[in-house]
């Protein structure tokens, strides 16, 4: 686990940037954090990252989930409207997995056993305010564990 300081939005753009080449097919990024933390800001660099810096990427916080047809394809969820966990397979979850990789903001709302759910490789960061910065929590799980170290090479220089 590493904690890196975000300054400002577009630190937090770069970190979802640094993200995207590393992205491989049925591994989840997952986003943490309360309101206003930049879960969304981080997704939406990643997703350009992957998608080109002219693609709109709006929060789907009312969809529920917005896939792109990217290399992998990745599925951007934001779960903060589910009121039950069993939502997400409804939504296409295991299907996004099976085909791409997926972005889920607000996992807590998927409940019980994360690698059950989303399988072994995940990667997880969580946003905390730190003045008028972010701090954000980094964590791998799976092939995340070593992906994360490349990644953060050089973050805090």
């Amino acid at each position: 686990m590493t904690t890196i300081r975000l300054p400002d939005e577009a630190a937090t753009a770069r970190l979802g940037e640094a993200i995207a080449p590393l992205l491989r097919p049925g591994e989840a990024v997952l986003l943490e954090g309360p309101l206003g933390m930049g879960k969304s800001t981080l997704a939406r660099g990643l997703i350009r990252a992957l998608a080109g810096p002219d693609e709109d990427v709006p929060s789907p916080t009312f969809t529920l989930v917005q896939t792109y047809e990217t290399d992998p394809p990745i599925a951007h969820f934001d779960l903060y409207r589910l009121e039950r966990p069993e939502e997400a397979r409804e939504i296409g979850l295991d299907e996004a997995l099976d085909v791409g990789a997926v972005l889920i903001e607000w996992p807590g709302r998927l409940g019980g056993d994360l690698e059950r759910i989303l399988g072994p490789d995940r990667l997880t960061i969580s946003l905390s305010e730190a003045g008028v910065g972010r701090d954000a929590t980094v964590s791998g799980v799976g092939i995340w564990a070593g992906k994360t170290a490349r990644m953060l090479e050089g973050w805090n220089d």
